[in-house]
């Protein structure tokens, strides 16, 4: 008897794993959206978030940060399109931190206008942030990417809604040029930032992104080196009190990386401090969370962050349950297509098909970059992407 229940332990074990797996891979790609968007309507209209367009002025001091290295193809643009805000000039300080730079970035941002430029040693970009936050006289720090270029108003709008004492961060809309490639990165951004409106609108959002995004002087925290301010600061300042917002109104646009290999590579070397972030700061750990933002914590971050080790034992599970149904031949079979599409050496024919490549590539990033920080240490450096400037 105990021989015959051993196989029938393993099947049930095998079934509840597979759909245990499953299911929190459709949570966290589907049915979380989807539960915030009900939660947003059960709720009713949001309050009307603050916008530049708002009739009162609201005109703080702020010190618009631009961290780079080696950056002389795009920092007299950058500084360019900065003086062409619309803010006032004498509320407006523009740093230009250079991390080390060996070429003409330091004497072209001279050159170009800004207020400071900082000649720092090597150190990485988040040393480079705290160094040129040092030198900050702004109420509001705003930060961007040298290659990231902003819409005449969006400073206004991202500042906008800092009328709220509660909030300390707000992030952005990144609108990522599609280049002549296979690269889906720019469809993901959309999706994200549909689900990023929707958290706004509830608890917060759970991350940022490095283009265009501002924080309350006194809410900054200098970071270790391995850190980045888009993942940590969302849930670290909602630990203190603060609330992230997303302004989709303050637009900017950045060159997307042209394919996806490429693409791959750049979001490997992102999630090398990933570890670090969500396991050594305690993003998952829900005390200081409301329970609304603890839920977006786990559904959106947690979940997916997950997903490599999910698919493996969606695989295994699926492996063992082959013999009990057609539906577990056809569940293996989509799932062999992701790993051969994520394999294939050619750009694929058809959205469709690319989407998916694209999807199996980041998942295994996150895998890839998590086992780079543990043969060769968390990361300190920043290395630009081919063919985005």
């Amino acid at each position: 008897m105990a021989a015959v229940r051993a196989p029938k332990q393993r099947r049930a074990g095998a079934l509840a794993l597979f759909w245990g797996a499953a299911l929190a891979l459709i949570h966290t790609h589907l049915t979380y959206p989807l539960s915030l968007a009900l939660l947003r309507r059960l709720r009713g209209k949001p309050p009307q978030a603050p916008t530049a367009r708002a009739a009162e002025v609201f005109e703080p001091m702020v010190s618009l940060v631009i961290a780079a290295h080696d950056e002389e193809q795009v920092i007299e643009r950058k500084l360019a399109n900065a003086l062409a805000l619309g803010y006032p000039r004498d509320r407006l300080e523009l740093i230009v931190a250079s991390d080390g730079s060996n070429d003409g970035t330091v004497k072209r941002a001279r050159a170009a206008g800004a207020d400071q430029v900082l000649d720092l040693p090597r150190g990485g970009k988040i040393a480079t942030q705290n160094a040129a936050v040092e030198h900050a006289g702004g109420e509001l720090l705003a930060f961007s990417d040298a290659n990231a270029y902003w819409e005449p108003g969006a400073l206004r709008e991202l500042l906008a809604p800092f009328r709220d004492p509660k909030v300390g961060y707000v992030c952005g809309q990144v609108a990522f040029l599609d280049a002549e490639g296979d690269n889906q990165e720019g469809a993901y951004w959309r999706y994200e930032m549909w689900v990023r409106g929707m958290e706004s609108d509830l608890a917060g959002v759970t991350a940022g992104n490095g283009g265009i995004y501002a924080v309350r002087r006194g809410a900054y925290r200098p970071l270790d080196p391995s850190r980045s301010h888009d993942l940590s600061f969302p849930f670290q300042l909602a630990k203190a009190g603060y609330r992230s917002a997303y302004a989709p109104d303050a637009r900017a646009e950045e060159k997307l990386v042209p394919d996806s290999d490429g693409e791959f590579q750049r979001k490997r070397r992102m999630m090398r401090g990933l570890w670090d972030i969500v396991v050594g700061d305690g993003m998952l750990d829900p005390r200081g969370y409301t329970p609304l933002y603890a839920y977006e914590i786990a559904s959106h971050r947690g979940l997916r962050y997950a997903s490599p080790k999910l698919h493996a034992l969606l695989l295994v599970a699926n492996l063992r349950l082959l013999g009990r149904s057609r539906l577990y031949v056809l569940t293996l079979a989509g799932q062999l297509a992701l790993i051969a599409a994520a394999l294939s050496p050619e750009p694929l024919p058809g959205r469709p098909l690319r989407l998916a490549r694209h999807y199996a590539l980041s998942t295994a990033a996150i895998a890839l970059g998590t086992l780079d920080r543990f043969r060769g240490g968390p990361p300190a450096g920043w290395e630009k992407s081919e063919g985005t400037r």
